[in-house]
């Protein structure tokens, strides 16, 4: 199903994160379409990582809800994986396998091919690395490991949590490349404070702006 549907949307009605009764963000409502490139902002604190991780379906909403649709049909909350791709600073990687082990790993859980690992692994400059554990990557290598780990099954919406961290100029060059591309295959999200990353976005949600309306 990789690359499906191109009508992709994405729904969140009221969605509310609350930690310890304190409510993190409240009542937040959008609608994205195949197309669409949006920066999540706000100040420190305010959620943007918690958001992103919602539309991810790594953490569960306290209310509200979120949906994928493809053209009218609702896509099932267990398959959100197959339209998904995420980077986050906090993603766990094995340490004790090599980066194309990874990469075979993720491939395998996801029941995608495998073929084109090392395709994407020569453009996120790591095939000559691919064999090394991960164990001796840099934190810049690990980074642009993860976003290969997004990309890798085509995903129709590719979700960035302040993506440019820890990279070099080539590596920032990397992810504006993969950025730029889903713009037209999908739905981009980037959930940034950094202005070069608002700028790869066309849209932007200020997460305090929507509290306080």
């Amino acid at each position: 199903m990789q690359g499906e549907p191109a009508n992709i949307s994405l729904h969140a009605k009221n969605l509310t994160k609350t930690f310890n009764r304190k409510p993190i963000f409240k009542d937040i409502s959008f609608e994205f379409s195949h197309g669409d490139s949006v920066a999540i902002t706000g100040r420190n604190g305010s959620g943007k990582s918690t958001l992103i991780k919602i539309i991810a379906n790594v953490l569960n909403p306290s209310s509200g809800e979120i949906s994928i649709n493809g053209g009218k049909e609702k896509i099932e909350r267990d398959d959100y994986y197959k339209y998904i791709g995420f980077v986050s600073p906090y993603l766990n990687l094995y340490d004790e396998f090599t980066g194309y082990e990874n990469l075979l790993i993720t491939s395998k859980i996801r029941g995608s091919s495998p073929d084109n690992i090392n395709d994407i692994l020569k453009r996120v400059g790591l095939y000559e690395r691919r064999n090394d554990l991960l164990r001796i990557y840099s934190s810049g290598m690990k980074q642009r490991l993860k976003l290969a780990f997004a990309v890798l099954h085509s995903p129709n919406i590719l979700l960035l949590d302040e993506p440019t961290s820890n990279l070099d100029k080539e590596g920032i060059a990397i992810v504006t490349e993969f950025a730029n591309e889903q713009k037209g295959k999908g739905i981009l999200i980037i959930a940034t404070n950094d202005e070069y990353e608002k700028s790869l976005c066309t849209k932007e949600i200020n997460i305090n702006t929507v509290m306080n309306t």
